[in-house]
This record gives C-alpha cells, structure tokens and sequence, in this order.
C-alpha cells in the first residue's frame, strides 16, 4: 500500500472529499465511542471532528495532503500498529483492507487495540458490478484478488453486521464506484490517478475510446440510460461493524 499510494497520492485530496451521507452512516455506525483510531487513514476522509480521532497511515504522499486542522496522524502500518491494547473505544478502517499486505495482521491489530467495535468500509466482489466492469474487465479480477471476505472478516472480529452503503450520483468520494451516473468522469485521467484499480490496472486507453466512442453515438445510454433517472445506486460498497463485550 505504501508504495501504491506514495506513487498516485498526489493531487488524492482534489477527487477524493468524503460525502456527507457516507460519512453519516459511519459516524452512526461508531455508536457512542469517543476515541477513535483511523487505520489506512490517507489524506483524512471520514474522521468525525465530534470524536477524538488518531490517523495513522503508512504513506508519505498521503499523510502529507492532510488539512491543517485534520485529526492527529503518525506513519505505520495496519499490520502493527504502535498502540497499547484497548487504547481506543474504536477503529475504523475506510476503503482500505484492500491495499494491506496481510489483512488478517491488519484485523488482528485493529481488534488488539479497539475496545468495543470496529468499522470497517470495504466492497463485496460478490455484489453485481456495475457497467465500468463491461468496458474494463480487469476491475473484477483486481478485486476478487484482494478484497476481504466477510468470513475472513469474522473469523478475526467475531460477530459482524454487513449493510449495503448506496451511492449517491453526485458522491463527492471519487473512489470507483461514485460516478456511475457521471460516466464521462472516467476518460478524466487526473480523476483516474486518485483511483487505486486504475493505477494496478495500467493501460486502459482501448477501453476508454471505446466507452468514449459509446457515449458520443448514444450506445452507452440505449444499455445504461435506466441509471440516469436514479438518485443512488448499490455499487457494491459495504459497512461491515464488529462489537465487542
């Protein structure tokens, strides 16, 4: 993750603004916990200011987009992360199990040092995907790689809850999912570069002059033009929370 992140971190805050309703649905999901710890925190999305948040992240380029009134922030990694046990009410982890070397390490740390939950966004390759996946195919192989199973998930954290997170078609987020009503965002290429699946893809021009070539001759909208009277859209994004005793 680090060296992902070191590589397309620059400009990451111009895209990647957390949205309101996502981060609503997280500040819920925290309960009444007061200290939070942030793992894989990037440039500082989702962090309830109401809370007592720490944010650590392994990435230079990222730490270094943090605004100057974001919560407290070191450098380390998921996998041992330098904290006591029980030394927070809470940990989240946004959108980010994907990019750690070793989840289950990551799981087990966030468990050590959290004393009565886990919050954790991720996406389920399970859930359809949406029409991006039919101009670039790759994305599903990307993902059935390295996304986390929810198995995998409670074998570490116990007991999980999974509630689907619907995307709204104006998300301020730009991760991959948000502009599936805004199909043009994704020939962007400074858009593109915030986006991780783009940069382990690679080469995606083909794909891009054809979705082009779709949008401009209106074959895009005879197959997904049903998306475009839709105010929100399950992309497949998931809240996954873990309380403890």
């Amino acid at each position: 993750m680090n060296a992902l992140y070191d590589k397309i971190g620059v400009g990451y805050a111009d895209h990647r603004n957390p949205d309101p309703r996502i981060a609503a649905l997280i500040d819920e999901a925290l309960g009444d916990a007061y200290s939070v710890l942030n793992v894989g925190s990037g440039a500082g999305a989702y962090e309830p200011a109401h809370r007592q948040v720490i944010a650590v992240d392994p990435s230079v380029a990222m730490l270094g987009q943090r605004k100057a009134d974001a919560a407290p922030a070191c450098r380390g990694a998921a996998e041992s992360l330098p904290f006591a046990d029980g030394a927070f009410d809470a940990a989240t982890a946004i959108l980010t199990l994907h990019h750690w070397r070793d989840q289950a390490a990551g799981l087990r740390e966030m468990r050590r040092v959290a004393r009565s939950r886990t919050v954790i966004l991720t996406f389920d390759p399970d859930a359809p995907y949406f029409w991006l996946a039919d101009y670039i195919p790759q994305i599903i192989e990307v993902d059935d790689a390295i996304m986390p199973s929810y198995e995998a998930i409670a074998a570490i954290l116990g007991a999980i809850s999974v509630s689907a997170v619907a995307v709204s078609h104006d998300c301020t987020d730009g991760f991959l999912g948000a502009y599936w009503r805004r199909q043009s965002a994704y020939l962007d290429a400074g858009l593109r570069g915030a986006i991780s699946t783009f940069a382990k893809i690679g080469d995606v021009s083909d794909a891009l002059s054809r979705l082009a070539d779709d949008l401009a001759t209106g074959a895009w909208a005879e197959c997904y033009g049903h998306l475009l009277t839709q105010d929100s859209f399950d992309v497949g994004y998931r809240l996954v929370i873990a309380e403890f005793d």
